[in-house]
């Protein structure tokens, strides 16, 4: 593998997410465990990237991004990958989810005069770096033109919390965050992470369930949703620049 820098550091909580990638990859380095996490060097779209399987949750992806941006350095940005519960009416699954805007749908300090959502001392919300949402916009059109069967990429707001969005939950996320697309259990950390270091961020997930009762839809569909996830990913890592 070559020696240079990452051209961008991407995160998937899964093994069931990090395959698409390594599948797309035309160069795979050897795993290298930091922590709990598994580093590896790759190549994308013919792009140095580094690939990390983090774990799941918000405590697995954070101390897996720090020791990222500790290695490669805050101009490097972080792109989070995978799948997510699709949580507006609309919503279908297959859509990819480019999130415009991350939310941590578990921060609930209104007794203190914060919206909910907001961790004290933090934004409201955390927006996606402009350039990067603007290569996951391209890829996914230049993708969409070429495919078979569409394409959807929906764009707006990610939420994130620990607990696994089945019905009853998705039910009070809908009343909460009316705007909300998709829930996942990593984005929201990771783009606060991003904001305290000044790090560019993304999070583009596509959706494996609509939040049903239990998690058999989204052991149904988790590997196509990680494929299309990494998909555009892809594509959008051969946008930016060398």
């Amino acid at each position: 593998m070559t020696a240079e820098g990452p051209v961008a550091v991407v995160l998937v909580a899964m093994d069931d997410e990090a395959a698409p990638f390594l599948s797309l990859a035309s160069e795979v380095g050897e795993p290298e465990r930091v922590g709990l996490a598994e580093h590896r060097r790759i190549m994308l779209a013919g792009r140095p990237v580094v690939l990390v399987r983090t774990g799941i949750g918000f405590v697995n992806a954070t101390s897996a991004g720090v020791s990222a941006i500790l290695r490669h350095g805050a101009d490097v940005p972080l792109i989070s990958a995978g799948s997510a519960g699709g949580l507006a009416k609309d919503v279908a699954v297959g859509d990819v989810v480019l999130g415009a805007r991350l939310v941590n749908a578990d921060a609930d300090a209104r007794a203190f005069g914060y919206v909910l959502g907001q961790v004290p001392g933090m934004p409201e919300a955390y927006d996606a770096a402009p350039g990067l949402a603007d290569a996951v916009r391209r890829a996914a059109a230049t993708l969409d033109a070429g495919a078979p069967e569409p394409l959807v990429l929906r764009e707006g707001t990610i939420g994130s919390g620990e607990k696994f969005a089945t019905a009853d939950l998705a039910l009070r996320l809908r009343a909460d965050f009316p705007d909300m697309l998709a829930i996942d259990m990593e984005s929201a950390a990771l783009a606060q992470l991003c904001h305290n270091f000044g790090v560019d961020f993304v999070s583009v997930r596509a959706v494996s369930d609509l939040c049903a009762p239990d998690g058999t839809e989204f052991l149904t569909h988790v590997d196509d949703a990680a494929a299309r996830s990494a998909r555009v990913v892809t594509a959008a890592l051969g946008l930016l620049p060398a």
